[in-house]
């Protein structure tokens, strides 16, 4: 399959991964009683509200990234440590979650394909369950590129919020002023591949483990 030909599958599952993401960070923050991320619009289905320009193209070439973040206002919740904790975990648990039912569905579609449960004899629907294996690959990769890489301590990523969680406030902020500088770090060190081998081994990790739940509960 040619770069050109894969697009039709690999846009369309980045931006179910990207959307989701934020929505879910945007989604626990207004359960927690926070109206910024209904106010600027985050709470939105529609990924231009959603896509980090550098984070996509990072994901898009390396299958790990992340999407613009949500402002969300900490003061709302009744516990700001445990709010901010919850609300940074949304968007990788959302994808991880995604990442299981993507492979969950493919393995799903090979078992009714081998006891003859899908009518192949109609073009429609074979060029439809055609479509859902390759596609459902690119929405697991990206979805465990991005709940994965998200979890570095590092900003903008989700992991980072774990630091106003666990460091005084001075110190964390004192880190966050040099924000803008992590964005282009973290592209460097995935073209480098510094981060390679730590990455691989969590994505391997964990896609072993969904595929093993996966087959036993359809028992292939």
């Amino acid at each position: 399959m040619d770069q050109l030909s894969t697009l039709i599958y690999s846009i369309p599952a980045l931006l179910i991964a990207l959307t989701l993401h934020e929505f879910a960070h945007g989604w626990v923050s207004d359960k927690l009683g926070d109206p910024t991320p209904r106010r600027n619009g985050r709470l939105s289905l529609n990924p231009l509200r959603h896509l980090d320009p550098l984070g996509t193209l990072s994901l898009f070439l390396f299958h790990f990234g992340w999407a613009k973040p949500v402002m969300v206002n900490p003061n709302y919740y009744q516990n700001k440590k445990q709010g901010m904790i919850n609300v940074a975990m949304a968007g990788p648990m959302m994808n991880f979650l995604l990442a299981f039912i993507s492979i969950f569905a493919y393995y799903g579609i090979i078992k009714m394909l081998r006891i003859g449960l899908i009518p192949m004899h109609s073009g429609i629907i074979t060029s439809i369950f055609d479509y859902l294996l390759e596609f459902l690959p690119f929405l697991l990769s990206y979805n465990l590129g991005l709940g994965i890489f998200n979890l570095i301590p590092i900003p903008p990523l989700d992991g980072s919020k774990f630091l106003n969680a666990l460091l005084p406030e001075q110190l964390y902020f004192g880190i966050m002023r040099y924000e803008r500088y992590f964005a282009p770090i973290l592209i460097l060190l995935l073209y480098t591949g510094i981060l390679n081998i730590p990455l691989d081994f969590v994505n391997d990790a964990l896609f072993n483990l969904m595929k093993n739940i996966s087959l036993t509960i359809l028992r292939l």
